[in-house]
This record gives C-alpha cells, sequence and structure tokens, in this order.
C-alpha cells in the first residue's frame, strides 16, 4: 500500500487565541467565498437569434408556411 504522506494545514492561525467558534466562521466564510461563481465564470446567455440550432429546425431557418384562408393569423402564434 501507499504511505499517507503528511497534508499542510489549508488554514493556519498566526497570532491570536480564536475558539472554536471563530475558526469555524472564518473556515465557513472562506469556503463560501471559493464556492462562489464571480460574474466572470458564468457564460453569457446566447440570444435565439444567434442560436444555431434554430436555424436548422426547419428548411428555410423559420416554422413552414402554413397555406389556407387564415394562414396568415396562424404564422404569427407561437408554436
Amino acid at each position: 500500500m501507499s504511505e499517507q504522506t503528511p497534508q499542510r494545514p489549508v488554514l493556519r492561525i498566526v497570532r491570536g487565541d480564536p475558539d472554536d467558534v471563530e475558526i469555524a466562521a472564518v473556515a465557513a466564510a472562506l469556503a463560501g467565498a471559493a464556492a462562489a461563481k464571480t460574474p466572470e465564470d458564468q457564460p453569457e446567455p446566447m440570444s435565439l437569434w444567434g442560436d444555431p440550432v434554430a436555424a436548422v429546425r426547419h428548411p428555410a431557418g423559420r416554422r413552414p408556411l402554413r397555406p389556407g384562408p387564415h394562414g396568415w393569423r396562424a404564422s404569427a402564434l407561437p408554436g
């Protein structure tokens, strides 16, 4: 088996005498800050105008035409 190497502590108290509650509060704050995503990490939402999948859903890149007497009304409906 492999031998466990001692790891350096992640948090080290340099000065003072904090109690367990204070150490836990600092550890929780650091863990929360490390886990939080910054706006730079999140990708911008893609506009549907630039969505390449929307262009190939139908042959002309749009919904198919609906022929008929009131087809112009149906052409503006979502769907």
